[in-house]
């Protein structure tokens, strides 16, 4: 699980017009029909091909905690993928995305000044090109500390800089101790 990853498909998820399947023999079916047969939902849940079955079936309705785990992910990540889509490419496009945060945020600073490090409650609304290069390094598999290094980089530019406008000659942002982290579009 990843902070950052976890966060922005959450907020694609609350995109979606209808609701994912509920029951595990619901979800089941589902992904037997995305992957076209029990063998592939059984490689990807790591269980046997029968056991995919008698869900299909519903002969087994409740799942081990740890498999129910993995079947919900398995049917989120497939669930609704063209408005997935949509909602990724309004955000990088024309609407961006607000981050809603209680971590350290700051930067090097004089003694006394506001902009020392300090645990801050941020909720800021970052432009369409963070919200791209947040996605755009989803996609290609980029790990929680690079999607966290564009987050900091957005806020340096939108939060402590206000597009220009003042701090010109700060250099780095510090985001850490991360409390909370929520992602919406």
């Amino acid at each position: 699980m990843t902070l950052f990853g976890d966060g922005l498909d959450a907020a694609v998820h609350k995109a979606f017009t209808r609701p994912a399947p509920k029951s595990a023999p619901a979800q089941m079916r589902y992904l037997v029909r995305q992957l076209k047969g029990t063998r592939g939902v059984a490689q990807t849940l790591r269980i046997s091909q029968r056991t995919v079955e008698r869900y299909v079936k519903g002969q087994i309705k409740n799942p081990r905690p740890d498999l129910a785990a993995r079947l919900e992910h398995e049917v989120k990540k497939r669930w609704q993928p063209q408005i997935r889509a949509r909602a990724r490419r309004k955000a990088a496009t024309t609407d961006g995305i607000v981050i809603d945060t209680r971590a350290r945020i700051g930067y090097t600073a004089p003694i006394g000044s506001t902009d020392e490090d300090r645990l801050r409650h941020l909720t800021v609304a970052l432009p369409p090109r963070y919200a791209a290069r947040l996605f755009e390094a989803q996609q290609t598999g980029a790990g929680d500390q690079r999607l966290r290094e564009i987050v900091a980089e957005a806020l340096k530019e939108v939060y402590f800089q206000d597009d220009g406008r003042r701090a010109g000659q700060l250099e780095e942002v510090r985001f850490t101790d991360i409390e909370h982290l929520e992602f919406d579009l």
